[in-house]
């Protein structure tokens, strides 16, 4: 007699409580998707509303005036990513651009010098920024806060002692300025239009923030000292090197663009760069960067600086009144973080059961 075998039932599929995306919420889950869209709109409103926008010309001053805010923006971002803030940033570029012209020119040394110590200065505030706010546990927005207000006043004080005003001396024919003015602040031609060096720095260190964050293990680490310090540690990442290395290319960037205001302009007003680390921070959060940490992505902050860009010179373009840029900075603001929380949750969506 024959026996029919039967098959054996299939095994129960494993549970999981992911849920199934599609395609447009996958896209909406992208820290950078509704920072690309405002830039979009902002960019055809202004291309329809200011005829002088629609230029080449205009395009990569709007580039120009981007890559120069953005350059740091790239550093407060992945700071913001792993939880914490640098109210100290925008001072320490004009910290950085003073220490190297005063010094080469009281000292007569060559600027080459000047640039490097100021290197090691602007490092080392960075450390000591990251240090405090490990150690200490003070919030990095009163330890760094208090460091704003010690460049501030040793920008002004420092200068005036040095040179009796308030700005550094011309110092264009100090040995170095040439060479380093090729690194830091050279331009090139296509065609009619002048394409500054700082847009293709600007371009690089996006491009490495954002491989660092989503190709390396360190990006990992930034991601889990923003979302959870305390599980990081267990899990055996270095919170403190990590949270201090942030500190500190913030440092750098900002003495990067320091050097470029230096060499471009020969000259720099000692009370400048206050203000500018609320336009990094916003640049940062429109560009789906999270206040809370753990969520953002260097792409995102760089499309936040190009709107930056876009803003502040489309409305002069289009002849309004140049105070209504602060207006739309904070509405945008405002915008941008709920549109982060929306995204946030679309990221982190879960099915229940």
């Amino acid at each position: 007699m024959s026996q029919t075998l039967e098959a054996p039932a299939p095994a129960p599929s494993e549970p999981t409580n992911r849920v199934r995306m599609g395609l447009a919420q996958r896209l909406l889950s992208r820290p950078e998707v509704g920072a690309l869209v405002a830039a979009i709109i902002i960019f055809i409103f202004f291309l329809v509303l200011a005829p002088s926008f629609r230029s080449a010309e205009s395009f990569f001053t709007v580039l120009y005036q981007s890559s120069v805010i953005g350059i740091v923006a790239v550093g407060v971002g992945l700071l913001m990513i792993g939880g914490e803030f640098d109210l100290s940033a925008g001072v320490i570029v004009y910290t950085a651009g003073l220490f190297t012209s005063m010094f080469c020119w009281y000292y007569g040394v060559n600027l080459w010098l000047g640039a490097a110590l100021s290197l090691v200065f602007c490092l080392l505030i960075g450390f000591l920024n990251g240090y405090l706010v490990m150690r200490t546990g003070i919030p990095s927005f009163l330890i760094t806060l208090g460091t704003f207000f010690v460049l501030q006043g040793a920008n002004l004080g420092v200068t005036k002692l040095v040179t009796n005003t308030v700005s550094t001396p011309d110092i264009s024919n100090i040995d170095g300025f040439d060479s380093l003015g090729k690194i830091f602040s050279s331009s090139f031609k296509i065609g009619s239009v002048t394409v500054w060096t700082s847009v293709l720095w600007w371009i690089f260190f996006v491009l490495l923030a954002a491989w660092i964050l989503q190709r390396t293990r360190i990006g990992n680490w930034i991601f889990a000292v923003g979302g959870n310090p305390d599980s990081a540690r267990a899990v055996g990442v270095p919170v403190v090197r990590t949270k201090i290395g942030l500190f500190m290319a913030v440092s750098f960037l900002g003495w990067f663009v320091g050097m470029h205001q230096l060499f471009r302009f020969n000259t720099l007003q000692a009370g400048g760069g206050v203000g500018n680390e609320f336009l990094y921070i916003i640049a940062a959060v429109v560009g789906g960067t999270l206040l809370t940490g753990g969520f953002g992505n260097a792409i995102g902050v760089a499309i936040g600086a190009f709107i930056f860009g876009m803003t502040s010179l489309g409305i002069i373009y289009a002849g309004w009144d140049p105070n209504w840029f602060k207006a739309f900075l904070g509405v945008m603001l405002l915008l941008a973080v709920l549109v982060n929380l929306y995204v946030k949750r679309m990221a982190t969506a879960r099915k229940v059961g």
